[in-house]
């Protein structure tokens, strides 16, 4: 049988036991959680983020730190509680924290980002979410051949690794950086809270072989995946994702899956509803 096959069948197979009401949403796609980012669904660090995230039928959220114009405002403690009680209203979770404001204001070049990540780690804590994404795109993007910013990270996740340990929180580094100059900082760092926060179509887009680069980096190495085709549907596009899944469950990755997806047809819910349940047949 060809993937394609193999996939069409455990789809029909798990349509038959979903409609029997034997399988939860989280059950339907083999035990595996799948969320969405907040900037995505176009509400970040917004609250109400999860009532329509439990609509389209999601696990959890991947809620935004906030902004320079709110005052990172996910950083309070009233905030959080508002953060809380609406994902438990909607029966969703938190896994991570985003923090995109970094694309602007950049880690290695600014020295209240380094403050905001500390931050950012105690909130992720109150939250009980378990990773923090930290990007390093737009102003703030990361080279390997800017020496200064490569020493510059480094130090600076030496410096907070021992906070997120404390926090029992990972610290995932997004970059367009090959897998190679990705385990040169990790390698340095020397701590399993800084790892990588994989993200399969900047990979590509960028030129690297994303099925090497999962495996190189490992189980150990990757925090969480993002799922995306730019401004296409999930399988539409140059991904080959049948690969990616299997690449994923080889190395033993049991984290949630992202999307981080757009609206290729404008009505946002049934084009996640769409991308949902292509990763729900990926994974069964």
């Amino acid at each position: 049988m060809t993937r394609r096959e193999v996939l069409s069948g455990a789809a029909g197979t798990l349509a038959g036991l979903a409609a029997a009401g034997r399988l939860t949403a989280a059950q339907s796609a083999g035990g595996w959680k799948m969320s969405m980012c907040d900037w995505s669904l176009g509400r970040p660090a917004d609250p109400s983020v999860f009532e329509l995230g439990r609509k389209i039928g999601l696990n959890g959220i991947q809620v935004s730190i906030g902004f320079p114009e709110d005052g990172l405002k996910l950083r309070r403690p009233e905030v959080q509680k508002q953060f809380r009680e609406a994902a438990k209203a909607n029966g969703m979770s938190f896994h991570s924290v985003a923090m995109g404001v970094l694309n602007n204001v950049p880690l290695v070049s600014e020295p209240r980002a380094a403050v905001w990540v500390a931050d950012t780690i105690e909130a992720a804590r109150n939250l009980d979410a378990r990773n923090i994404l930290l990007a390093f795109f737009g102003k703030g993007e990361l080279k390997e051949t800017n020496a200064d910013d490569m020493r510059r990270v480094t130090e600076l996740m030496q410096e907070l690794a021992p906070r997120a340990e404390k926090a029992q929180v990972i610290l995932g580094l997004e970059t367009y950086l090959s897998a190679e100059a990705h385990l040169k900082i990790l390698d340095a760092v020397k701590s399993k809270w800084v790892q990588v926060y994989y993200d399969v179509y900047n990979a590509n887009h960028k030129g690297h072989d994303y099925l090497k680069e999962i495996k190189l980096l490992g189980r150990e190495r990757i925090c969480e995946v993002h799922f995306k085709e730019g401004g296409n549907y999930l399988g539409s596009g140059k991904i080959d994702w049948p690969a990616v899944a299997a690449t994923l469950q080889e190395i033993g990755y049991r984290g949630w899956l992202v999307l981080e997806t757009t609206s290729p047809s404008g009505d946002l819910v049934a084009d996640t509803k769409r991308n949902l349940e292509y990763l729900k047949k990926l994974f069964a």
